[in-house]
């Protein structure tokens, strides 16, 4: 097939999809619509991940400390007056100055030393928005103001802005993984050293990476926080978080476009079944379903139900004294 028919095609199938989201959106009741931007938010966070986890190939564990950081960032401008929209462009601002001061540091470190330093961060995030009474509002949390409107108005309205947050995110990880820099963050996952020799800045590439991911996570933040209208710091910097989103992104297939879509949305249904059936059991019943697909599906929905291993698995036998 042509490759400008195979990009029109896709680009026709994103339209569809896009305009059933939004259709599904005004139709919706309010446990949908919930469950709807828990879907985008978890889709969004697995896009920005898998630009520092998949691309580059670096075991990130601090996405709770991006999407804290957003929720305060955003939440603090809104309760100084700043408007909703200028307080997110305010979150992203602070995800990404955050994210160059973090990323001059950590990013010196490799494999399980980084992995342990994006946890030590969390944590350390989550002691300073706990402490900090006068800016954060402590261990008691920090209330936002709510917006105007009906519940169903407002459920509509961050639904479509996380939704929108999302098709942003794709477009993103669709543009990096066609750039030239798409091309230095999967040389860097495999091999820094000979990708430092072949010619690319792989210190640049790496805080670019980190830096991208981190705004994009700041700004789910950011909407999280103006959506539920009240934040804390065991919410807001929940590492069981940092361990879902890579969870996740290697349920769909690290290190590819639809890969993290894919995971997202195996697993949030996942949870929210197991949640509906299994209340009193449903954190191990999730565990072992997730352990257990990992285990058997290693490289991730998406490479294991590839079209070519489709074709290969329901392909009729060879007649006898064949193959």
């Amino acid at each position: 097939m042509p490759r400008r028919t195979t990009e029109l095609l896709r680009g026709g199938a994103l339209i569809v999809v896009a305009t059933a989201v939004v259709l599904f959106g005004f139709g919706a009741n309010n446990y949908q619509l919930q469950a709807g931007t828990t879907l985008a938010m978890a889709v969004v966070l697995c896009l920005a991940w898998n630009i520092v986890g998949g691309y580059m190939g670096y075991p990130s564990f601090g996405t709770a400390a991006f999407f804290g950081l957003g929720a305060y960032a955003g939440g603090i401008a809104q309760t100084y007056g700043l408007p909703m929209g200028l307080a997110w462009a305010a979150a992203a601002l602070v995800g990404a100055v955050f994210a160059i001061v973090l990323g001059a540091i950590l990013l010196r470190l490799r494999g399980h030393y980084f992995a342990i330093g994006t946890i030590a961060v969390v944590e350390v995030m989550r002691e300073i928005a706990n402490n900090w009474d006068a800016l954060t509002g402590g261990a008691i949390g920090l209330s936002l103001p709510i917006l105007a409107g009906s519940p169903r108005f407002a459920g509509i309205f961050f639904y479509l802005a996380m939704w929108a947050l999302a098709l942003l995110a794709l477009l993103l990880t669709v543009a990096v993984a066609r750039s030239k820099f798409g091309f230095g963050l999967r040389c860097i996952r495999q091999n820094e050293d000979a990708a430092s020799m072949v010619g690319v800045d792989v210190f640049k590439f790496k805080v670019a990476a980190f830096v991208t991911s981190g705004i994009v996570i700041a700004l789910a933040g950011a909407i999280y926080a103006s959506m539920v209208g009240f934040i804390e710091p065991k919410d807001a910097f929940n590492i069981l978080l940092s361990i879902e989103v890579p969870v996740m992104v290697m349920l769909g297939a690290a290190g590819t476009v639809l890969g993290p879509v894919i995971g997202a949305i195996v697993y949030v249904v996942l949870r929210e079944l197991v949640w509906v059936n299994f209340i009193n059991f449903h954190s191990a019943i999730l565990g072992v379903i997730i352990v257990a697909v990992i285990y058997f599906i290693p490289k991730g929905l998406l490479r294991e139900f590839s079209l070519t291993r489709w074709r290969k698995w329901t392909a009729p036998p060879a007649p006898a004294g064949q193959g």
